[in-house]
């Protein structure tokens, strides 16, 4: 079989699979798999409340139990030989369940990992501090957020609203949390104190920041700030701005304000998180949040660019999707102008750059015939042009919140969440939109501006840094993909330069492959073996820079033309990133997104689009 006839078959096979599992309303729903993180604090706060949730609790179990490795720890991804956070987690959490003793065979493998890598002293700060919550650990003698954030001066550079939006959805409950020092404990709450390898005394001590501050109209009157906060960005599932994170931090800052277990808020929470869980055979995954709206946008694109026409019902059902869930009222509570998309269907207030863009393209077409998508299109484009950042570049979610304030906050990854800069994916993604689907070049003042950010932020060895994928091949196809749209020359330094970092890694299979080390070292670090969702990036990046095929992309087609079982960790592996070291994420969905785009691609450009 010829390399004409494996790709027309891949690209047949892939299709089919996508079509056969789009959704009635047009949408596609599919996993968005992380670590085990969510599912143990599902399980724990489920004990804490002592509802009765006894086969939830099972398939959270069996999925702890069924994800732990031989050598007992718990792992985010393939190539680690064991998170100590998510282990602790994990532990932690099977003893809530009850259905394990501390003395079974597979605790006392993760209680020796766990001492023999520094014991809970060493875990992530996220997890001391849901320890601290549920009295498994003890509170800072300082906590390092003061609440009295909420009542500085807005102008000054650490006002709770110069952060990430992410953020202050968690910020709001942290304050309150750390401010009383809560904590909860019951009858299923274990003893953890086997795994400190220091004995830590009790917390006596009140915190610096109260000490500072004797007015108690202040403490009221930014408690009342921060329980507004929540209340008012509680979305129509009871969740927090839809993430389970969130979620589980307006839980506990709403018993340690006073609300009962039965308060209607906290049931909503709960079922809402429970809306979250993906059910797969006998365990369940609580998805932090579920990337409907990214997956269907996605997916749908992928299918337009393979040739599906956008008159099918598949392209037309997945269309209509979208433009329910474009946010076109400005929700109380949000800081943002109507027109952009979120990542999830119940994300109704906190629109996302990369969401609008990848939902506009599905749209474009239906945009020129249809007048009320091309509505939809002129608010999504409006605000997705008015997002971009003074310095040229494109953030996540907010336009300009990259103020230096971080080193007053000593806080573990806090510099990777607390703050919302221009990133290479972004501004390549969105550079890509505008001059595929917009047809602006850099002549355009704005889209030059964004060009230069990209050029200036070109690492040393020609790759770019992605912050939402891993990593640097992500970041590299986003920005030279987007540079190329807007008709940055083959012959452009960062252009050559970046091609040639992409095929000086390439492995003897011809795919490509970057572990989620490089989120945490900051540079490129190569797998072992190659996956097929960065496979797909480097060849999509390289068929834009390349006039004529080459050896080393029709090496990468065949390796994506290979049959494979969906459990090998060539697809497997996360290649999503959400927080560097402690968060990565497989979506299901990438295995089919990407290869059919990159096979297209190729196809559309060297094949003269024939099938």
């Amino acid at each position: 079989m010829n390399i004409n006839e494996k790709i027309s078959n891949k690209i047949n096979q892939l299709t089919e699979e996508i079509i056969n599992c789009q959704e009635s309303d047009g949408a596609w729903r599919l996993c968005f798999e992380s670590g085990t993180m969510t599912d143990a604090y599902l399980l724990i706060i489920l004990r804490i409340l002592e509802y009765e949730e006894e086969k939830l609790i099972k398939r959270l179990y069996r999925r702890l139990i069924n994800t732990q490795q031989t050598n007992g720890a718990w792992i985010l991804y393939d190539d680690e030989e064991g998170n100590l956070s998510a282990t602790v987690e994990a532990y932690t959490a099977l003893l809530y369940s009850g259905y394990v003793s501390q003395s079974d065979e597979n605790m006392k493998k993760a209680e020796t990992f766990i001492v023999e890598h520094g014991g809970l002293e060493k875990v992530h700060v996220s997890t001391k501090f849901m320890l601290a919550l549920n009295n498994l650990y003890p509170w800072p003698k300082f906590f390092p957020l003061p609440l009295y954030l909420l009542n500085i001066p807005k102008f000054l550079p650490v006002h709770f609203n110069k952060f990430s939006a992410y953020v202050r959805a968690h910020l709001s409950p942290i304050l309150i949390l750390g401010h009383k020092k809560f904590a909860i404990k019951n009858d299923w709450t274990p003893d953890l104190s086997h795994l400190l390898t220091r004995r830590k005394k009790g917390r006596k001590r009140k915190g610096l920041f109260s000490r500072l501050s004797p007015f108690h109209f202040l403490t009221k009157k930014a408690m009342g700030k921060a329980e507004s906060y929540m209340l008012e960005r509680i979305e129509d599932d009871g969740t927090l701005y839809s993430y389970a994170s969130a979620t589980f931090y307006m839980v506990y800052a709403m018993l340690a304000l006073g609300y009962r277990p039965n308060s209607p808020y906290i049931l909503h929470a709960i079922e809402g998180l429970k809306s979250l869980l993906f059910h797969q055979s006998e365990d369940s995954h609580l998805q932090n949040s579920p990337s409907t709206i990214w997956d269907t946008a996605l997916l749908s694109y992928a299918l337009q660019e393979s040739g599906i026409p956008i008159d099918t019902p598949v392209i037309q059902s997945s269309a209509k999707f979208l433009h329910s869930v474009q946010q076109t009222v400005k929700k109380e509570g949000s800081t943002h102008t109507p027109g952009g998309w979120g990542f999830s269907v119940t994300n109704t207030s906190n629109p996302d750059i990369d969401d609008t863009q990848a939902a506009l393209r599905v749209i474009s077409q239906f945009a020129l015939h249809q007048s009320e998508y091309r509505k939809s299109w002129n608010l999504g484009v409006n605000w997705l042009m008015s997002m971009q950042n003074d310095d040229g570049g494109w953030g996540a979610f907010e336009r300009n919140q990259y103020k230096s304030f971080i080193g007053l906050f000593p806080i573990e990854n806090f510099k990777d969440t607390a703050i919302d800069p221009s990133t290479a994916d972004l501004t390549g993604r969105t550079l890509e939109f505008f001059g595929n689907y917009v047809n602006v070049s850099t002549l355009h003042p704005r889209i030059q501006l964004a060009v230069d950010w990209l050029c200036k932020h070109q690492e040393q060895n020609g790759s770019w840094y992605g912050r939402w994928g891993v990593s640097y091949i992500y970041g590299t196809w986003a920005a030279v993909t987007g540079l190329r749209a807007v008709g940055v020359e083959t012959a452009h330094p960062s252009i050559q330069k970046a091609r040639n970092w992409l095929l000086s890694i390439q492995r003897a299979d011809g795919g490509w492959g970057e572990s989620c080390i490089s989120d945490i070292e900051k540079k490129y670090v190569p797998l072992p073996f190659s996956t097929i969702v960065q496979t797909s990036w480097a060849l999509d990046a390289l068929i834009s820079t390349a006039e004529y095929s080459t050896q080393e992309i029709e090496s990468g087609i065949h390796f994506l033309t290979k049959e494979r079982d969906e459990s090998e960790r060539s697809v497997t592996y996360p290649t999503g990133a959400g927080l560097p070291g402690h968060f990565y994420i497989n979506y299901h969905s990438y295995h089919l997104i990407w290869p059919l785009l990159t096979l297209s691609h190729y196809r559309n450009k060297y094949l003269n689009g024939a099938i």
